[in-house]
């Protein structure tokens, strides 16, 4: 997996994409692909003038989780699997920030206490991912449906330490249901990242030139290498 950033007259870019170290993906390391691309195209769907970033986050969150139920990651149902946030054993991060002169720009997500609304202009990443910890054999999970905002919107009022720690503490007492890691997934870590431009007509993918499909992928993996031998450098 390669996050890259990159400038371009003052501008930033960053891009991830994902390949297989030996050229072919195996099913396990396709199969979470093909879930980790899924929800970045769900996710670019809803990418238009008065979406949100949390709209995007959402669309992906659906997709990982039902992909999370389907593969044996996690127990089903998805509806509790996306209530209690379970998913974010293998996707702990967010779907995007902001992107321009800087890779992480600066920019308020949300605006009088609502998600703000995408206009015309505004520029940004998608990026998904799945991530199998190695070391992992299974994981814990707390019997707790909470509001994810409201938690976060905590963490402001009280400072990020006490909200924090009364997290640590709701998750703590609430009862546990462990569910094995399959093995085939180990040590797997998908992730896909474009950059997307938002316009009065939809989303335009500025790196959409960078390939993601798997069947493509694979294709690049097997070509020769431009460059000169390491000897000849």
């Amino acid at each position: 997996m390669i996050d890259a950033g990159a400038e371009y007259g003052y501008f930033s870019a960053d891009i991830t994409r994902t390949f297989p170290a030996g050229g072919i993906f195996s099913a396990p390391q396709r199969a979470i692909y093909e879930v980790v691309l899924a929800a970045q195209h769900a996710s670019l769907e809803v990418a238009i003038v008065g979406s949100s970033m949390k709209d995007i986050h959402q669309a992906s969150v659906e997709v990982i989780s039902q992909g999370l139920v389907d593969l044996g990651l996690l127990p089903g149902p998805v509806s509790s699997v996306m209530a209690m946030h379970h998913y974010r054993e293998y996707f702990m991060h967010g779907t995007g920030h902001w992107l321009g002169m800087d890779v992480h720009d600066a920019g308020s997500y949300g605006m009088d206490g609502k998600p703000r609304h995408l206009e015309s202009g505004m520029s940004f990443t998608v990026e998904p991912g799945i991530y199998v910890d190695p070391l992992r054999e299974k994981v814990q999970l707390p019997m707790l449906e909470y509001d994810l905002d409201e938690w976060i919107e905590r963490r402001i009022l009280l400072g990020s330490a006490k909200g924090k720690e009364l997290e640590k503490a709701e998750l703590g007492a609430a009862e546990k249901v462990e569910h094995p890691v399959p093995e085939e997934f180990s040590g797997i870590g998908v992730r896909i990242e474009d950059d997307v431009l938002i316009t009065d007509t939809g989303a335009e993918n500025l790196t959409a030139g960078v390939p993601t499909d798997p069947v493509d992928i694979e294709a690049l993996c097997a070509e020769a290498s431009d460059l000169p031998p390491l000897d000849a450098r």
